[in-house]
């Protein structure tokens, strides 16, 4: 196997530091934990939401709407904020806007209300994602890395997958506010044990902020992450001018953007991550994995209520045996990564996805539960055995001082993949749906709606497929990296 070699060290004063590393990883778990659960435990909570606020379709998918955008918009700037506030006072920052953003969708008695609360939530774990990865970084040494990246990868993972299934039991016994207060306990155990343990990790070298950049950025990303997830709405769709507008002046800004960082000294996202090529391929394997969760986890279940007529709880429930396998696997993956390196991870991983994804393109209205949730559990492991692995390798070959910038681009280009994944998902199902329909002899009969449905998710898996499939490829350049630590060693451990 042949080794990319790069060099790892830590500024002089970080090697004096003792760090308790595992509370400050409780507290981590803990807030990622909360905070990918809440980005997809509302989805399903939305129809109640409709009924009960009296709401439009297109009024209620703001909260999903606006929450990525949020992430979208805060994410690429946290490189910038890591090198002007410590670790301490952005953990804490986080989970206090996570808490207020909780308590006010938790009380709010109509939209506006719970929209700012969302917003708020969005903001907290837009601040703890990039956070959690840059300060695994810190505190474990290379070779412990991908086992750390595991156990992150398991709370991370399995949160999104729970928050259905929980968020349906709490709609069926109590009321959608009750998602909200679920959370807030949790919160305040996270923030409590970051006041106990949490350390100021980093060396803060305050650069110059370049407003133009911050501009550029927000408006790049975030019009990117807003056009894609109006893409799979109404019946314009990728004809609507406002999609169309969006996209166009996203790509556009992000072009300038990435102009302008190349040539400042100190640009706020340092495009030098890039040409480190194990990184870049990283970066590839987490956008298509990311890609392939957010489209399944929504297909899925409108498939289950829809083609095999079952209950909102049911379709949770259904998904949950997948999220527990990818959650488990997580830090077994990581520790393997950590023993044998990425390349027997990664390519069989995709070449597993690949599989399971042509097998899910022939589900139909009689396939078997069962069935479902095998291929979904093995979907699943394929997924852990690829995404953890490559993200750690490719943030491994970074040094140090781009350590920053590789997690906010990495951060940034999921929540870009997840709104791309979900909306490109959405029109090919919806195109299927219609192409049913049109040749059907009688459309009004009963099941047609239910044939319909299962041959527009059969189309939804071919793209799926078809991503997974550029994946597989991009994994057979994968070679694991070779780390030199520096004169400076890694922060001592207890």
């Amino acid at each position: 196997m042949n080794d990319v070699e790069t060099t790892a060290s830590m500024p002089a004063n970080q090697a004096e530091k003792s760090v308790r590393v595992l509370p400050i990883m409780i507290s981590l778990c803990i807030a990622g934990f909360i905070g990918m659960f809440s980005e997809t435990a509302l989805n399903i909570a939305l129809s109640d939401l409709m009924e009960s606020l009296h709401l439009t379709a297109s009024t209620v998918q703001w909260l999903t709407t606006g929450y990525l955008l949020t992430l979208g918009v805060l994410v690429p700037v946290s490189s910038l904020l890591m090198q002007w506030f410590t670790t301490r006072q952005l953990f804490m920052t986080s989970l206090l806007f996570s808490i207020i953003g909780a308590i006010i969708a938790a009380l709010s008695p109509d939209f506006s209300l719970l929209l700012i609360g969302r917003l708020l939530q969005a903001v907290g774990i837009g601040i703890t994602l990039p956070l959690i990865f840059n300060t695994i970084l810190i505190i474990f040494p290379p070779e412990k890395r991908g086992a750390a990246m595991g156990t992150i990868g398991l709370v991370i993972m399995f949160a999104p997958a729970a928050g259905p299934t929980l968020a349906g039991l709490t709609i069926q016994y109590l009321s959608w506010n009750y998602i909200f207060w679920f959370t807030v306990p949790f919160l305040f155990i996270s923030l409590l044990c970051g006041i106990r343990y949490m350390q100021n990790l980093t060396t803060l070298t305050k650069p110059r902020i370049d407003v133009l950049s911050i501009l550029l950025s927000t408006i790049g990303f975030g019009g990117i992450v807003f056009g894609f997830s109006h893409a799979g709405e109404g019946d314009d769709g990728w004809a609507n001018p406002i999609v169309l507008a969006s996209l166009i002046i996203g790509v556009l800004a992000l072009v300038v953007f990435c102009f302008r960082q190349s040539r400042m000294k100190q640009p706020m996202l340092n495009l030098q991550v890039f040409k480190y090529p194990m990184f870049v391929v990283g970066l590839l394997t987490v956008f298509i994995c990311f890609m392939i969760i957010m489209s399944t986890m929504l297909v899925l279940p409108m498939y289950f209520q829809n083609s095999l007529a079952m209950t909102a709880m049911a379709a949770g429930l259904m998904m949950l045996p997948g999220g527990i396998v990818n959650g488990l696997l997580a830090p077994v993956t990581g520790r393997l990564y950590d023993a044998f390196g990425p390349k027997w991870l990664v390519i069989p991983g995709l070449l597993v996805i690949s599989i399971v994804l042509c097998l899910m393109s022939g589900f139909d209205t009689h396939t078997s539960k069962v069935y479902i949730i095998v291929l979904h559990c093995l979907l699943m492991a394929g997924i852990s055995m690829s995404m953890t692995p490559a993200q750690t390798n490719g943030l491994n070959q970074l040094p140090p001082h781009l350590h920053p910038d590789g997690t906010a681009f990495m951060n940034t280009l999921q929540q870009i993949s997840g709104a791309i994944g979900t909306a490109v998902a959405v029109s090919i199902m919806s195109k299927g749906i219609s192409s049913y329909m049109s040749t059907s002899s009688n459309p009004a009969a009963a099941g047609e709606s239910a044939h319909a449905m299962a041959f527009g998710a059969q189309h939804a898996f071919v793209f799926a497929l078809i991503v997974a499939i550029v994946g597989f490829v991009v994994s057979l350049f994968i070679r694991r990296v070779k780390i030199k630590l520096g004169a400076g060693g890694h922060t001592p451990m207890h």
